[in-house]
């Protein structure tokens, strides 16, 4: 979450006149996030999350989420749920942006899970690729192998400013990554961002998940590969294998792997590091001017591509056949 576009205090209540929602009582811009403008509304009706799309959120996708997030919720899933106007829309237009409002999750992020949080979090992905097996819509992965080198390129010259022979780096690995990338997995929804502060506790237990702004149909093993690299590594690039093996087994016991999905994790792991990489490295260099928003360190996934380029075999995570 983050704020890009500042919005009008006249132009907010009259956006909010057209639901059901009671008075507006506060709106906060959030901070955390780098994709989104979030608001944290308090109204009369109740707490809420207004969100404007911004950057890599295309318009004509946005029901896609909305829909997917009432989906899931049918099917036991706790996350936001799309609040629709008095006109019965999800989706409307608030400073110049698509805008849509979802109701608030009780719970709190934490920010240095342990392996019982991993656990946990092996669950919910599988429950949430089990839910979203029958889901009828489908949307590429545009940040998947096929997207990773347009998004570099028009940045590639300033790769060095942020780490030496990042340029090297980077351009070696879509040369690989692009000729070796697995096809032919398991496929389905997935959420493609489940990284801690997208993950609501209470206590040990997940009270819910949220910003399903990425999510589309791809391998499933590869979200998994996602939710490995953002939660079993220190800042340092450190592999934890307590919390690696927590994740991956609490996953598997509700959604089994197949066999071709374990031989390329490997693979999945290391695209996924430099996914998010690339994605922070652009961000790194392109803040606009004035934004209220905190872009994350691009290192952080250099240091995991660092440890994922040195493995050979999925039970080096503890994954095995």
């Amino acid at each position: 979450m983050a704020v890009y576009t500042d919005v009008d205090d006249e132009e907010l209540i009259a956006f909010l006149a057209t639901y059901d929602l009671g008075s507006l009582l506060s709106c906060k811009g959030i901070a955390e996030g780098v994709e989104n403008s979030n608001f944290f509304l308090h109204t009369s009706r109740g707490n809420f999350i207004l969100t404007l799309y911004e950057k890599r959120v295309a318009e004509q996708d946005v029901p896609f989420f909305l829909q997917l997030m009432e989906h899931l919720a049918a099917r036991g899933l706790n996350c936001p749920q799309p609040v629709r106007n008095s006109a019965g829309q999800a989706l409307g237009r608030l400073a110049g942006r698509p805008a849509a409002i979802v109701t608030f999750l009780d719970g709190y992020s934490v920010h240095h899970p342990e392996a019982a949080h991993c656990a946990r979090l092996g669950e919910a992905l599988a429950k949430l690729h089990l839910a979203g097996a029958d889901f009828p819509a489908s949307r590429v992965n545009a940040l998947s192998v096929g997207g990773w080198r347009p998004l570099f390129a028009p940045f590639a010259a300033r790769a060095d400013e942020v780490a030496p022979a990042l340029g090297e780096t980077v351009a070696a690995e879509l040369d690989r990554l692009e000729r070796e990338w697995p096809r032919g997995l398991p496929r389905g929804v997935i959420h493609a961002d489940l990284f801690p502060d997208n993950v609501f506790f209470i206590g040990e237990e997940i009270s819910g998940l949220i910003d399903f702004y990425f999510a589309c149909t791809d391998a499933l093993a590869y979200d998994l590969a996602i939710c490995l690299n953002a939660w079993c590594f220190d800042a340092q690039g450190g592999y934890d294998a307590a919390k690696g093996r927590a994740l991956l087994g609490s996953y598997r016991r509700l959604r089994p792997l197949e066999t071709a999905e374990i031989d390329q994790f490997p693979l999945l792991a290391r695209g996924a590091a430099l996914r998010f990489l690339l994605t922070r490295f652009v961000d790194w260099l392109d803040v606009p001017e004035g934004a209220l928003v905190r872009p994350k360190d691009p290192l952080e996934y250099l240091a995991r591509l660092r440890f994922h380029q040195a493995v050979s075999r999925a039970a080096d995570y503890g994954l095995d056949a």
